[in-house]
């Protein structure tokens, strides 16, 4: 019996006419966001059938490092999806007042401000990676993260709530290697808090 496990990658055509971050930017990105989703299929795919064919082993170099190449690459394709699903056009500068993902913030970083002080720090530390907010859920506060390759440093179990993708190819269409901060700054202008607060548990 063959089992059929394939990802289509999302349709984020809405991401059009973003502030400060150029739809060839978008473009280009997507595409690359696209190649997550070929390889997590074709790693699926070989990984599934070396364990039909009582391949698999873990003394296997080959099965092993696939294996470990498929965390990097299903996360790759999740925290793109999570990325862009997090932008639109027109954004507000912030939460709205007496929102929940507003109220998450200030019970778990005193104030918005504080948030997002750390949260531009952590988006704007050398090093290609991720920046995110997640949410504990056990006890539902919120901290943000930085993750470096894709599947390094994502805390167990917590939802990513709030997700900027720090890596170069995210804004060197638009910005220079040294210019993250303003990236960074486009980022905020773009975030749709709505989205990001439908995460919230």
């Amino acid at each position: 019996m063959t089992v059929e496990k394939k990802y289509a990658a999302k349709d984020f055509s809405k991401l059009g006419g973003l502030n400060g971050i150029s739809d060839g930017q978008i473009a280009e990105h997507l595409e690359l966001y696209k190649g997550y989703v070929k390889r997590t299929n074709a790693l699926t795919e070989r990984l599934y059938a070396m364990c039909s064919e009582g391949k698999a082993s873990g003394a296997d170099p080959v099965y092993a490092e696939l294996t470990r190449r498929l965390g990097f690459e299903y996360n790759g394709m999740i925290l793109h999806e999570q990325y862009f699903a997090s932008l639109r056009p027109g954004a507000t500068a912030e939460p709205a007042s007496g929102s929940a993902l507003q109220q998450a913030i200030v019970k778990s970083f005193g104030s918005f401000k504080v948030w997002s002080d750390d949260f531009r720090a952590i988006a704007t530390m050398p090093g290609v990676g991720w920046a995110v907010t997640y949410q504990d859920p056990t006890t539902l506060w919120l901290s943000n993260h930085w993750i470096t390759l894709h599947n390094d440093g994502n805390p167990s179990g917590f939802t990513p709530i709030v997700v900027m993708d720090g890596w170069e190819h995210a804004f060197m269409r638009d910005y220079k290697a040294f210019e993250r901060g303003k990236y960074v700054e486009a980022f905020f202008r773009n975030i749709d808090w709505d989205a990001c607060g439908r995460r919230l548990r």
